[in-house]
């Protein structure tokens, strides 16, 4: 069965600010390569090759300039759409509902960076009946994500940024979703931020008893602060060695 894949870079990346006063967050360098490429490499990785990317802001024609329709990863084309304001997570991926055409859905976060392949995951979401699938990571400062309670094998509750984090599973930017989603999506509200979470989408799923996860390979990190971008640059150079 032939899977989409839908890559989320729109937002202002306030937090880059100044560095995203001039371009968008998802096309500042990692190494030697824009942002952007790692999370379309990680989607054609897993076998698929139906990619949507939903951009914003005042630079959002620099990605068709960059990419054009994504020979250099193999690519026939690239789907584009564009999401006025900040809405979140959750209203930007309500806009890839035509591109979806009720088939299941990889969803990336484009400033989400990752290690190792995500086949797996792909293939066990494929054999999945319905509902959704996120995968999780252990990470040092979970408060800073969603976080994952765990009753041994048994997802029980995903808390969005946590002051106390119930465990150090953090939920990764990477989710699968089958067509209910949209459906889902029209019926949240905005949280305190003013934006609709994804981590309120994830929770309708769980609630229904259709969440399930696997826990990914290899290092994982987010860049959207300076922080974060730092560790990328530096996870990304010691993996991959020179830049091509």
């Amino acid at each position: 069965m032939a899977m989409k894949g839908v890559i989320l870079a729109g937002g202002l990346g306030k937090r880059l600010n100044p560095l995203t006063k001039i371009t968008n967050k998802h096309l500042l360098p990692v190494y030697c390569k824009p942002m952007i490429y790692y999370p379309i490499q990680t989607l054609v990785d897993a076998g698929i090759s139906d990619i949507l990317i939903v951009t914003g802001g005042m630079h959002a024609g620099e990605f068709l300039r960059l990419l054009g329709n994504g020979k250099e990863f193999g690519l026939k084309h690239i789907n584009y759409t564009y999401q006025e304001g900040e809405g979140g997570i959750a209203e930007a991926l309500g806009l890839a509902r035509h591109f979806a055409d009720n088939e299941k859905i990889v969803v990336i976060l484009g400033d989400n960076i990752i290690e190792k392949s995500i086949k797996g995951a792909v293939d066990e979401f494929r054999k999945q009946p319905k509902g959704a699938r996120i995968l999780l990571k252990k990470v040092d400062d979970p408060e800073r994500f969603g976080v994952a309670e765990l009753k041994g094998e048994k997802l029980v509750s995903i808390e969005e940024k946590p002051k106390k984090p119930k465990s150090d599973y953090a939920v990764t930017g990477i989710y699968m979703y089958d067509r209910q989603v949209f459906e889902i999506i029209k019926t949240l509200k905005p949280s305190h931020r003013g934006e609709l979470e994804i981590t309120d989408v994830n929770n309708a799923y769980l609630k229904k008893g259709e969440l399930a996860y696997s826990i990914l390979d290899g290092w994982w990190t987010d860049a959207g602060t300076f922080e974060s971008l730092l560790r990328a640059n530096n996870l990304v150079a010691k993996s991959s060695g020179k830049c091509e």
